[in-house]
């Protein structure tokens, strides 16, 4: 099968030996809409400048439907690239920077002027197309340059935090509007960024970076609720850990012995758990409920197999129809929780005691 995007064991060391990117693996079909997701430093805009050909390949393969693209330069790459500052040209009306790569491609002005145009009504650029740039608002340049980008029909579209200049209401609008695009197109996208709720909302599948190397590739849900590993775990929405010492296992449920007693998760791995192996429970904050103290034991041993830790309540707060807990274990630590407000109201109350209690099958355990 030839992916639109392959890359096997590719390395990226600079000259003074820093490694940048370590052992990176990757598939992409044909329509993905990949995100790259970690802290700054981690390697993923010097990955997705790899595979633009801003960057040279160190070791390994990168390869596009079946081409090996290490030494291609990148005009000659079937890829087009939009930065976060879009590098739009200020000299020039929207209509000649959307036509710009088709201009460099020598395409006849007829039909590049087909081309713009379509892509320009398809973005809603047409009333704006013989305006300055300069003129424009951040929105309308975002857009500009997605248009620039696509007119040229890439097979696959490249973009370094491009809606990281935006306020947070037009950053919301044009996700949408680039996600829905995307669907339409059927294009490739590959994705970077830092903000962790855009690329869980936007892409297939994301990758999480750390120090150069990839931690997970899942889809965002996967994510989220089966990290499998304690970076991404950390990384990766609001989880609590909760470390042990594997007491026993049945099936996919581990039982560790911790600070709390013997508590229960799933293995989503398969990693073949032996007794006495160090590793840690992680509670994605949907799997945890809050039960009153006055529960009795052997419900709870019922309905959560035994999953219950003391806890005093510190504040509650009613936000539409969402209860806001924010709850402190035996050890001083604290976990935010959510719920629906006619599930705890009237059943909890600040500095009252209650139990934190979730179902094996909610929690993931992974290696410390």
């Amino acid at each position: 099968m030839d992916y639109d995007l392959q890359l096997s064991h590719v390395y990226k060391t600079y000259d003074n030996g820093t490694p940048a990117v370590i052992d990176f693996n990757l598939d992409v079909e044909k329509g993905e809409f990949i995100a790259f997701l970690g802290p700054s430093g981690c390697g993923k805009s010097t990955t997705l400048r790899m595979i633009s050909g801003f960057e040279t390949v160190t070791k390994g393969d990168l390869n596009m439907r079946g081409q090996r693209m290490n030494n291609v330069l990148p005009e000659r790459r079937p890829t087009s690239m939009i930065f976060q500052n879009y590098a739009l040209f200020p000299h020039m009306d929207v209509r000649q920077n959307v036509r710009f790569g088709l201009d460099v491609k020598k395409m006849p002005r007829a039909e590049a002027d087909r081309k713009v145009d379509g892509i320009l009504e398809k973005l809603g650029l047409g009333e704006i197309a013989n305006l300055p740039t300069a003129r424009l608002s951040g929105g309308q340049r975002q857009r500009i340059a997605l248009a620039r980008s696509l007119v040229v029909e890439p097979d696959i579209l490249l973009l370094d935090e491009p809606l990281g200049a935006l306020d947070a209401n037009l950053r919301k609008s044009i996700q949408n509007e680039l996600k829905l695009l995307q669907r339409d197109l059927g294009i490739t996208f590959v994705f970077v960024t830092h903000a962790q709720s855009e690329a869980l909302a936007l892409s297939d599948r994301t990758i999480v970076m750390n120090a150069g190397r990839v931690e997970q590739i899942s889809p965002p849900r996967e994510l989220y609720t089966q990290p499998r590993s304690q970076f991404v775990a950390r990384f990766i929405g609001s989880n609590t850990i909760i470390p042990g010492t594997v007491r026993a296992t049945e099936g996919s449920k581990v039982t560790l012995d911790t600070a709390y007693g013997p508590l229960s998760g799933t293995d989503r791995l398969g990693a073949g758990i032996t007794e006495g192996r160090d590793m840690s429970i992680v509670l994605p904050a949907e799997a945890v409920d809050i039960v009153p103290a006055d529960v009795d034991a052997a419900q709870i041993a019922t309905e959560f197999g035994g999953n219950s830790i003391a806890c005093k309540i510190e504040r509650l707060q009613i936000v539409g129809h969402i209860m806001k807990m924010v709850v402190r274990l035996e050890n001083g630590e604290k976990i935010d929780v959510e719920g629906h407000v006619d599930k705890y109201r009237d059943r909890l109350a600040v500095d009252g005691s209650a139990h934190v209690v979730w179902r094996s099958a909610a929690a993931t355990v992974i290696d410390q």
